[in-house]
């Protein structure tokens, strides 16, 4: 095993020991310059030796340090260097973006001619609903649907949503649009089940009582796993869905769907999720902007 110092220490030195000049050395490392004295310090304490000649002033290096200066500033280079040939390996690859498999099918993938035409950047789309591992997986951004900021990463607040009841136009059978809830329970009604088990996830029975009236009797509930087939199925002319309004804006901005009554559920928020060690900070806060942009 090798036994090196703190690598602090060794940086410390090898700024102070290439500007000649502890402050400078400390401007460098964001720093004060008593903080870079005293890493040298204790690098000379490990060492058992004498770095620097600090009197008369201007500093110089010691013999131990003359020895040490040049092996070190090699040693850092071609780390640097290295770290430089990856980052760029990774620059070179499209931005990964996870999003969820609804997400993906009724927001992102028509937008994203205008997505690589505005930013100019080329995108890797990953869409599933499991939760991913940002620190061991190429994936650049995911973009979450959640209440709050998780741990362990950068959250991004991109836009809000609310739950909207939306049908097919046909199943109205050219009725108005704004029902009251008795008209809306005798219609085939469409769920989907929720990833989330928090109490808060959108149901018929939150709907129908956030509209003062229960759920009438046993209506015919068609249920899905996943919502995109639970909107796939509302736009079939098979029963009203509880819809993110985000999800269908395009659907109803084309007259596919039409929102059947006022009464809507508090949805939850759109994230950004990313590392701050990302080194594409520049092209993550584009492909963020532009997506604000399109709320």
């Amino acid at each position: 095993m090798r036994r090196l110092p703190p690598l602090h220490a060794l940086r410390a030195f090898e700024a102070a020991a290439r500007h000649l000049h502890f402050s400078k050395a400390a401007e460098e490392l964001n720093l004060t310059p008593t903080a870079v004295s005293h890493q040298v310090r204790h690098l000379e304490d490990i060492l058992g030796v004498t770095l620097f000649h600090r009197y008369p002033r201007p500093v110089r290096l010691s013999p131990e340090g003359e020895t040490l200066y040049p092996v070190l500033r090699e040693a850092l280079d071609r780390v640097a260097a290295a770290v430089e040939d990856i980052s760029a390996v990774r620059l070179d690859r499209p931005l990964t973006v996870s999003v969820t498999m609804a997400f993906a099918s009724r927001w992102l993938t028509p937008r994203l001619p205008s997505l690589r035409a505005e930013t100019g950047l080329a995108f890797a789309i990953e869409a599933e609903d499991r939760p991913v591992d940002l620190h061991a997986s190429d994936v650049d951004i995911a973009i979450r649907y959640s209440e709050a900021p998780g741990q362990g990463a950068e959250w991004v607040r991109l836009f809000d949503d609310r739950i909207v009841p939306v049908c097919a136009p046909p199943l109205l059978q050219g009725r108005s649009p704004d029902l009251d809830p008795g008209e809306i329970a005798g219609l085939p009604l469409i769920h989907y089940r929720w990833k989330s088990k928090s109490k808060d996830a959108p149901s018929w029975e939150r709907w129908f009582a956030r509209a003062a009236q229960g759920l009438p009797g046993k209506p015919a509930v068609q249920t899905f796993s996943e919502e995109v087939h639970a909107i796939d199925a509302a736009v079939a002319g098979q029963g009203v869905v509880l819809a993110s309004e985000v999800l269908v804006s395009d659907l109803l901005a084309r007259g596919e769907l039409i929102r059947v009554s006022q009464i809507t559920l508090p949805g939850l928020a759109f994230w950004g999720v990313f590392l701050s060690s990302n080194p594409r900070a520049g092209e993550l806060k584009l492909f963020m902007d532009w997506m604000r942009k399109q709320k």
